[in-house]
């Protein structure tokens, strides 16, 4: 559902956009005023000024319910406003808009479009229509480039334009294309500033204020630095002065550690003397109850009524070394090294860690922001800044929330695809119990959503700040490889064995080298050196053959990437055999990752003349990273995928059945085997027909006319395990079979059977499960794995989430070991047709997207044969569709 919020303009600057209240006719009518002539009359084609008049007072009827319309504010001032009308098709509106001209350029038609036509949606609107001045070419434009699918007729003097406001992936594209430019913009202030403030600093040391104008000044930051203190003279060599009034220039970005009851004073007297940005450093906000959510509720207000962006609160800073910033505003302890990967953490904590072991590490970093309670600036604005930041090339992730999880996905897999992404997802280890009556949502916790989030958008997830560094460093200093074939070269065995079974168990190949490269080594290599791969070289390998065998392996046309494994001897020299790692990493193209046995660092860098490598204190930390390494080329590899048109749906079938249920039971409930049924065949899914019957001598009936053999199943939607219960009878061949199934199945259920089905026994296949459910947060989740009696036992299942791509549906029946293996024609069986699940769990995907008061949906078992897949058993629980705002607009937080 739409709701009212702040949106940022193509400028940066931040717009409230809301629905029209009764009470805005005199800044409406202030608004039409101040129209030119020539606007007044594109707009209402008439050159008196009596129209707009009685258009406000149309607009402020709210009661009204044929039309609707949203107005723009910036700075609190009305400065857009946009409409609908119903036309005779309640289902067509004509659409209008007015903007103040000295507002022109900056997008707020364009931005008002958008969410109008999201409102509209709201309300059952599906076209838009307009009639524009041909000379109004300015509105003509806001049309053709906002994306939507436009067409036009043109006369002598209009021209008439319609288009369906259901999203598009064009308009999508449009509009992600405009978020990104008006977030970096919006950014700038904050990562790219040319004047900082501190107010709160203190004259002592190891407090925060005064720890972070030390690290701005010592940091060599070029612009002014000012501080701000009421009690000293100055702070760690700068001259304060006593409150933000009385700053003596302008200031892009404040740094605040004051009290949080202060905080809102602070962030006010920012916003009056025209600060752009603020990090705010203070904690008792959100994060300390009800009345520190409000508190916060209300800084963030007051900045973006004035256009600025916070970052914070209950946060430890940022740092940007880009040339000409160089700016440390955190309090951490070592000063980072400029380099080219983006850090994000949303936990302060956490964040010092990071910031003090890169450091150690000489990891270097282009950016770091420390989010905190992400009242604003969130995880998604920094990776727009960071897909366009020409000083980042890798971007590490530390979330434990994400405030819109489509959006971070949509976005996601889009910069993945220029900058590989690596996250760390923190607070997914509870059990997150929950009254669930399915398969899949009881098999669901909030690790599935994200681990589903990740690899769906291309995001390298690892697990805690260790692997984390170690995949960073590996990809921040070395190419991706072109695929999981690993050569191991070492100069003990037992480590290159444990690095072999590393990789299998990663996924990768431990690359076989060709007889020439065989042949090759034993030429180089002492003998008694075991050279098929891993190559363990034996411990008396001198430095310069070492080397060369180094070289010989990474010219073997089947290796992918190489794994040095060095363990020191009384052999060779201890910087021996590095020296000749880092010589022959010298000018190849493919990835080389080095183990120092011994080495007390879980990882280091060796630093030849054209190419950092990565030194890993244990094999299994090497191997895991280049596994990373290697699973994102894959990643990349792939084909896009797009979200296909389906033919066979009839969505207003589909609402109705659910709109029904919702009359009679207002809080939800599981829907009746019939219509469940009917609701999936709605969309096209193949499903079995049921007959309900009441009685024994009802079930011969059915039985009899049916035909064939049937199976009969308790009718009561609300019972789980059916078959464990006695609930299922299989094979019934004649009327009385069916009969007697009744009979004995009401003897062990008694009233909880509510009554039977009987259908069609299914063709002989293999039995899946397909399930659905949904998350406040994240939308809907889609299942796939084995089904039947066994889809508890196994649990062997994946899950994506929406939209599904052809791409993710192919994956997602490929990616059960289980399910794969046995669709695939395990031991001589047939093999499953695939494409019929595909088609499935896109219309499956499709109808809980279109119906979001599915809640929860198991299609168990969804019989898969070699020509076709069809649904015998359905249950479906539908409820209100939670209160989530539409994931596709352009928001703030």
């Amino acid at each position: 559902m739409w709701s009212e919020c702040d949106v940022v303009l193509r400028d940066g600057a931040i717009a409230h956009l809301r629905p029209v209240l009764a009470g805005d006719g005199l800044e409406l009518r202030a608004l039409h005023a101040r129209l030119s002539d020539r606007s007044n009359y594109f707009r209402f084609f008439t050159s008196g000024r009596s129209a707009a008049g009685r258009y406000v007072d149309h607009l402020i009827d709210t009661t009204d319910v044929t039309h609707g319309a949203l107005v723009a504010e910036i700075g609190g001032r009305l400065v857009g406003v946009a409409g609908y009308e119903r036309l005779a098709d309640p289902t067509r509106a004509e659409v209008a808009f007015a903007v103040e001209e000295a507002q022109h350029g900056r997008g707020v038609g364009t931005l008002l479009l958008e969410h109008l036509a999201a409102f509209a949606r709201d309300h059952k609107v599906t076209t838009f229509v307009a009639q524009i001045h041909a000379e109004n070419l300015a509105m003509l434009r806001v049309f053709t480039d906002a994306g939507f699918p436009v067409r036009r007729h043109r006369d002598a003097e209009t021209v008439d334009v319609s288009f369906p406001v259901a999203p598009t992936e064009s308009l999508l594209a449009a509009q992600d294309s405009r978020e990104s430019e008006a977030d970096v913009r919006s950014l700038r202030a904050l990562l790219r500033p040319r004047s900082v403030a501190v107010v709160g600093a203190s004259q002592r040391p190891r407090t925060v204020g005064h720890e972070v104008v030390r690290n701005i000044v010592a940091g060599g930051f070029p612009g002014p630095v000012y501080v701000v203190n009421p009690h000293a003279a100055e702070v760690a060599g700068v001259a304060a002065v006593p409150s933000v009034r009385d700053l003596p220039g302008p200031v892009d970005l404040a740094v605040v550690a004051v009290p949080a009851a202060a905080a809102g004073d602070v962030v006010a007297d920012c916003a009056n003397v025209g600060v752009r940005a603020v990090v705010m450093l203070t904690a008792g906000f959100a994060e300390a109850g009800t009345e520190g959510r409000v508190r916060e509720a209300e800084l963030v207000a007051r900045a973006r009524s004035s256009g600025m962006r916070i970052v914070g609160p209950n946060c430890m800073g940022i740092v940007s070394t880009a040339a000409g910033v160089r700016l440390n505003a955190t309090f951490a302890v070592a000063p980072p090294r400029p380099g080219r990967v983006g850090v994000v953490s949303q936990s302060g904590g956490l964040g010092i860690a990071l910031l003090e072991q890169a450091s150690a590490l000489g990891l270097g970093l282009s950016t770091f922001v420390s989010t905190g309670n992400k009242a604003d600036v969130s995880g998604n604005d920094l990776l727009l800044w960071a897909e366009q930041d020409p000083e980042t090339d890798v971007i590490a992730l530390y979330l434990e929330s994400f405030g819109n999880p489509r959006k971070f996905s949509r976005i996601a897999r889009r910069v993945s695809r220029g900058k590989p992404v690596v996250a760390v997802k923190g607070g997914g280890s509870g059990a997150g119990s929950r009254a669930a009556q399915s398969h899949t949502a009881a098999a669901v916790t909030s690790r599935t959503h994200a681990d589903a989030l990740f690899r769906q958008a291309g995001v390298i997830a690892v697990d805690g700040l260790g692997e984390l560094l170690d995949t960073v460093t590996l990809l921040a200093h070395q190419p991706l490889p072109a695929g999981g074939r690993l050569a191991i070269v070492g100069n003990a065995g037992g480590p290159c064995v444990l690095a072999a079974d590393s990789a299998e168990a990663a996924g990768l190949t431990v690359a076989e080298l060709t007889p020439a490269t065989q042949a090759e080594l034993r030429a180089i290599l002492p003998s008694g050196a075991a050279v098929a791969g891993p190559v363990d070289t034996i411990a008396s390998v001198s430095g310069p053959a070492f080397e060369k065998a180094l070289r010989t392996v990474l010219a073997d046309p089947g290796v992918d990437g190489l794994l040095a494994v060095v363990a020191p001897t009384p052999l060779t020299e201890p910087e021996d055999l590095p020296a000749a790692v880092r010589a022959a990493a010298t000018h190849t193209g493919k990835s080389v990752l080095a183990v120092l046995l011994g080495q007390v660092a879980r990882v280091t860098t060796l630093e030849p003349a054209d190419r950092t490598i990565c030194a890993y204190s244990v094999p299994e930390d090497a191997v895991r990273a280049f596994a990373r390494a290697a699973g994102h080329a894959s990643w990349l590899a792939r084909p896009v995928g797009t979200v296909p048109e389906l033919t066979g749906i009839d969505r207003d079938r589909a609402r109705t059945i659910v709109d029904d249920t919702l009359t009679n039971a207002p809080d939800g409930s599981w829907l009746s085997v019939e219509r469940a049924v009917d609701l999936v065949a709605s969309y096209g899914i193949p499903v079995a027909p049921v007959t309900r019957v009441d009685s024994a001598a009802a079930a011969a009936f059915a039985a009899d006319q049916i035909g064939g053999t049937v199976v009969l199943k308790a009718g009561n939607p609300d019972l789980v395990h059916k078959s464990d219960r006695g609930g299922v009878a299989l094979g019934l061949t004649t009327p009385a079979a069916a009969a007697a199934a009744y009979t004995r199945m009401a003897g062990l259920l008694g009233a909880e059977m509510g009554g039977a089905l009987l259908s069609p026994t299914a063709e002989t296949g293999t039995e899946t499960l397909v399930g659905v459910v949904q998350d406040p947060a994240f939308g809907p989740l889609v299942a796939f794995g084995l089904g039947g009696v066994f889809t508890d036992l196994l649990a062997d299942r994946a899950y994506r989430l929406l939209p599904l791509t052809d791409v993710d549906a192919a994956e997602l029946v490929r990616e059960p070991r289980g399910a794969s293996r046995v669709l695939g024609g395990f031991r001589g069986a047939p093999a499953g047709d695939q494409a019929a699940v595909e088609d499935v769990l896109l219309r499956v995907a499709r109808l809980a997207d279109d119906i979001p008061q599915i809640r929860e949906m198991d299609i168990n078992p969804l019989i898969v044969t070699a020509h076709g897949a069809v649904a015998v058993d359905v249950k479906i629980r539908v409820a209100p569709a939670p209160d989530a705002t539409d994931p596709t607009l352009r928001r703030l937080r």
